[in-house]
């Protein structure tokens, strides 16, 4: 019995084992789907595959840079279990991750899972699958990114919040003052939550939108619509003060903008410094939530 690619696809959609693994099966199965069901699962394969079904919403993220600090990666690999996300051999397989993205720097998660991992001789969809057998929990490489430049990177939380944020300077990265300036920032982008750098690149519907909500707040409030209309004026200042970095007042010392402590430090430095770039990370976000239901569990327990 023959088989094609799209026997391949479906084969990887009913067990979740990678692409070169069900190929195999088929071959050695003769096309057979069902026998290669079989051969995956006395492999183990399949098992893995069971786990990866499960939602895994802990895990880490990770920030990181090469020794040059010119080259970063954010990461972010989930568990189901924060006991896991503190497991020493998960925690290794983290850095070990980052430290392959760093050196071959795939496009994309799928060309990640073909590259052989950091100091090892398998691949990482291999190792992967192995650490889902080993440690009994589904484990999912969920997102990364790479930036290259003048670099800055954080974690907070033991990898709740990750920070990658890049620089453009012509002050030298050895200075002491730019490296706590870098921290200073990265620090402040885990703590503050922007969502642009400046108001020049707050998108026009985004802006409208808000503008709209905040006049809809005025009216409701009685306001007359003219008084409303200058009310909104004010209120998007504040507005900006919340979602642009540079608008946001500096965490340790909220006297003074991010903008203003920028300025401050290229001064003290005797050059320019201006943030092109940042990217932030928390663990889990938009992803749905397993709930387990106390009562419930207690009952199927009897």
């Amino acid at each position: 019995m023959s088989f094609a690619a799209k026997d391949v696809k479906v084969l990887r959609e009913r067990t979740g084992c990678g692409m070169m693994d069900c190929k195999r099966a088929l071959v050695d199965s003769d096309g057979d789907m069902d026998k290669a069901i079989e051969i995956l699962r006395e492999k183990g394969l399949a098992a893995a595959a069971k786990k990866a079904g499960r939602i895994a919403t802990e895990g880490l993220v990770i920030s990181k840079l090469n020794k040059t600090n010119d080259i970063g990666v954010i990461l972010e690999i989930n568990s189901e279990t924060d006991f896991v996300s503190k497991n020493n051999e998960f925690i290794e397989f983290v850095e070990l991750v980052a430290d392959t993205i760093i050196e071959k720097k795939p496009s994309n998660i799928d060309d990640l899972m073909k590259e052989t991992l950091v100091g090892k001789s398998n691949t990482v969809e291999d190792i992967l699958r192995e650490k889902i057998l080993t440690i009994g929990e589904n484990i999912k490489i969920r997102r990364f990114n790479i930036l290259e430049g003048s670099l800055s990177s954080y974690i907070h939380g033991g990898g709740r919040i990750g920070v990658l944020v890049k620089f453009e300077t012509d002050i030298s990265s050895n200075q002491d003052g730019l490296k706590e300036y870098g921290k200073d920032i990265a620090m402040q982008i885990a703590a503050s939550y922007p969502q642009f750098i400046d108001k020049s690149i707050v998108p026009a519907d985004v802006l409208q939108k808000e503008k709209d909500i905040l006049l809809a707040q005025a009216l409701n409030e009685g306001k007359p619509k003219n008084i409303a209309e200058k009310m909104v004026e004010g209120r998007i200042s504040k507005y900006y003060k919340e979602i642009c970095l540079l608008d946001q007042p500096f965490i340790k010392d909220m006297d003074i903008s991010i903008e203003k402590y920028t300025t401050n430090v290229s001064q003290k430095l005797s050059g320019n410094i201006k943030i092109k770039e940042f990217i932030r990370f928390e663990k889990g976000e938009g992803l749905e939530k397993k709930e387990d239901n106390f009562a419930d569990e207690v009952a199927s327990m009897i």
